[in-house]
């Protein structure tokens, strides 16, 4: 949950390790691969990430239902969070090994890499209770706008109120009799078990906490559906036509959309916090498990970041139709007639359709 950056970093322990048994870390051909993925991961979430934001802010996005436009738009925000505090800071930090930004930039740095990852499973938090709420309460749409602000309010306020101890705890020390200086909690606690209890309690609400609660929300989902189906086969619900009624297409669409986002964030991140568990509480695994498999379960854990922008434009359209409005533009404008025609059109939007006007994802 802190700013632990390699696994041959300084010992981010509350003890102070002597000098004898100590290595200054390197950039080992692991980190490199870190670097790189992480590099590609960076381009990748950035394009994607503010593709998804411009159309939900300005595009064909805008037609989304009322109360889950802000949904969309806080998880595309958080994720560029995470795309341009927590990436760039991992990898100019395995680069230059040691750190070289200050006391007030190891704070603030550390702070908003916690807040960035809080943001994005909180609002994954509150996507699932919405669309808990709207399967099993269909008639309450009118009040579904104003729950969701204030669910999103309450999410990212705690995100601040969690990551501020970082503020606190992480300094820059600079090793006695080497030229080594590090951004880490060393000396911040008075005793190791007291760091693994912190760094436990933010494993709790960054993964243990969303996970119940997004479990618990499409378990109550699809028990719900379960039961609709036997009322409709025992024939207690004479006003449906057939069992595909019982939720309407687009609202099933975004159900679906919702739990596979939810499942890539389980499936990215519970290797690395695993693995962090296993640190915790066994520091000396780093000498037994290879290098490269703490850099590439850290890699994997990014790769959430990717996933969401592409599985909402699969299930999408109005996405998936912004991109190919965008693409065709820059043809156009790479084109040596592009003036030609850009003077022949009436206006800004003449000429464009929207093929996604009637597949929109509804509430």
């Amino acid at each position: 949950a802190g700013c632990q950056v390699t696994a041959s970093a300084p010992p981010n322990t509350s003890q102070y390790p002597p000098l004898s048994d100590w290595e200054a870390p390197s950039f080992t051909r692991a980190a490199q691969f870190r670097v790189g993925a992480t590099l590609v991961l960076f381009l990748f979430a950035a394009c994607s990430n503010l593709a998804l934001l411009a159309s939900v802010w300005c595009g064909r996005g805008r037609r989304l239902a009322s109360h889950l436009r802000p949904l969309m738009l806080s998880l595309a925000s958080a994720d560029l969070m995470m795309t341009f505090v927590v990436m760039p800071l991992d990898a100019v930090w395995n680069v230059t090994v040691q750190w070289y930004g200050g006391n007030v930039l190891c704070k603030l740095l550390c702070f908003l890499k916690l807040f960035a990852m809080h943001a994005s499973a909180f609002i994954l938090v509150v996507i699932s209770l919405d669309r808990q709420h709207a399967i099993l309460h269909p008639l309450d749409a009118l009040s579904a706008h104003r729950r969701n602000r204030r669910m999103l309010l309450l999410a990212w306020t705690l995100s601040l109120l969690l990551a501020s101890p970082q503020l606190f705890i992480f300094r820059a020390i600079r090793v006695e009799g080497a030229d080594f200086t590090q951004c880490a909690t060393h000396g911040s606690f008075s005793r190791h078990w007291q760091e693994t209890v912190y760094n436990m309690f933010h494993f709790t609400t960054l993964y243990v906490v969303p996970l119940l609660v997004m479990s618990c929300c499409y378990s109550r989902i699809l028990l719900h559906i379960h039961q609709q189906h036997l009322r409709d086969k025992a024939g207690e619900s004479y006003l449906r036509r057939s069992g595909t009624d019982i939720i309407p297409k687009a609202r099933m669409k975004t159900l679906k959309m919702t739990v596979v986002i939810v499942l890539s964030f389980v499936v990215c991140w519970t290797p690395y916090y695993l693995l962090g568990i296993w640190y915790w509480f066994q520091p000396e695994m780093l000498r037994i498990t290879p290098e490269y498999i703490h850099h590439a379960l850290f890699v994997f854990g990014n790769l959430n970041t990717c996933c969401d922008p592409v599985i909402y434009g699969f299930y999408t359209p109005s996405f998936r139709a912004d991109l190919a409005a965008c693409c065709r533009r820059t043809t156009s404008d790479a084109s040596p007639r592009s003036l030609d025609r850009l003077s022949a059109r009436q206006g800004p939007h003449s000429g464009e359709s929207d093929p996604a006007t009637n597949n929109q994802a509804g509430d």
